[in-house]
């Protein structure tokens, strides 16, 4: 009787991050991926089945955790001025969470999402949504501005990945004493731009 895997999908999906983040989709090893999981190549192709399998697997999971955090701060109470303060810090603390997260979006961006099936793409789809219907509730309540919802997605959210993905540079920066970039933290970037975002969304 053959024997039931008990290696964690899990494990691997968080060796992949990594794997993907630093060398993009082509340059990602199945191998180096297996051998840094502690599994074999066969346990791998069990669990996924090939190389764009687990690379969707892999956004997936994390676009559909992500999307439940901004639904459940949009089918909340409250004002949607203050559901996009908390959508904000909702979206750093994520990133911040799944570090190799904002380096993925931007390699699969200069790919031109290439690599992503439809139901990958429906889970992406899932935040400027979620974020239009914070906008237009914002709108017919007078708390916010009209907005375009999908200019407003990207207002919010481009800074914060792109942020997050120069902490190298702005390490390199402060080391050579070049620019100080060491007093601006993420959760202080966060803020600034929560403060930003509320007086370029806010209804006068």
């Amino acid at each position: 009787m053959p024997r039931t895997p008990t290696v964690s999908p899990d494990r691997i999906l968080q060796v992949a991050a990594r794997e993907f983040a630093d060398r993009g989709y082509a340059g990602a090893r199945v191998d180096r991926i297996a051998r840094l999981a502690r599994v074999n190549k066969a346990m791998l192709y069990y669990h996924f089945g090939s190389k764009k399998a687990l690379y969707r697997a892999l956004l997936l999971q994390v676009f559909s955790h992500a999307g439940q955090r901004l639904t459940a701060i949009a089918d909340g109470p409250g004002p949607a001025d203050r559901k996009i303060h908390d959508v904000i810090g909702a979206m750093g603390a994520f990133v911040a969470e799944h570090a190799f997260f904002p380096a993925i979006m931007l390699r699969e961006v200069a790919d031109g999402g290439v690599h992503l099936d439809r139901e990958t793409l429906a889970a992406l789809a899932a935040l400027p949504l979620t974020v239009g219907a914070i906008v237009r509730q914002g709108v017919a309540e007078r708390t916010l501005r009209p907005l375009n919802p999908i200019a407003a997605y990207f207002t919010m959210f481009a800074p914060i990945v792109m942020f997050m993905t120069g902490a190298p540079l702005r390490g390199q920066l402060t080391s050579r004493q070049l620019v100080d970039m060491s007093k601006l933290p993420p959760e202080r970037f966060v803020e600034q731009l929560q403060e930003s975002i509320r007086l370029a969304f806010t209804a006068r």
